[in-house]
C-alpha cells in the first residue's frame, strides 16, 4: 500500500479549514430593542357604528369616527393620522364658524387626499 503525503500548502488550507470549524464566533452587535408599538387589532370592534348627525358636524364626526376606527386597527400610522386629525380640525372651526359649505369641502379634500371614497 502507497500512502502519498500531501504537499505542504494542501495540509494548511486543510488545518485552517479545520481550524476554523471550531472557532467561536466573532459578537455580533445587538440591535436595539424597536420602539414601543401600540397593541392593535385588525378588525373593526363588533357593535361599531358611525355617528348620526346633518350637515358638516354630522360628516366630520363620521370622518373622525372612520380614521380613529383606521388608525385602532393599524391601518393608519400615527403621522398620516396625526395629519387627517389636523385637518378634521380644520373642518370642524370651519363648521362651528357657520361656513358649512367649506367644512364639507375641506372634509372632501381631505378624504381625497389619503385615498377615502368621498
Amino acid at each position: 500500500m502507497i500512502h502519498r503525503l500531501l504537499p505542504l500548502p494542501a495540509c494548511a488550507a486543510a488545518l485552517l479549514a479545520l481550524a476554523s470549524c471550531n472557532s467561536t464566533p466573532a459578537p455580533q452587535a445587538v440591535a436595539a430593542a424597536p420602539p414601543q408599538q401600540r397593541a392593535v387589532s385588525p378588525i373593526t370592534p363588533q357593535g361599531f357604528t358611525l355617528p348620526d348627525g346633518a350637515g358638516c358636524s354630522g360628516a366630520i364626526a363620521r370622518y373622525r369616527a372612520v380614521i380613529a376606527n383606521d388608525h385602532d386597527t393599524g391601518n393608519v400610522g400615527d403621522k398620516v393620522y396625526q395629519q387627517i386629525e389636523s385637518e378634521i380640525s380644520t373642518a370642524s372651526a370651519a363648521c362651528a364658524a357657520g361656513k358649512d359649505g367649506e367644512a364639507l369641502r375641506l372634509v372632501a379634500a381631505s378624504k381625497s387626499r389619503h385615498g377615502y371614497p368621498g
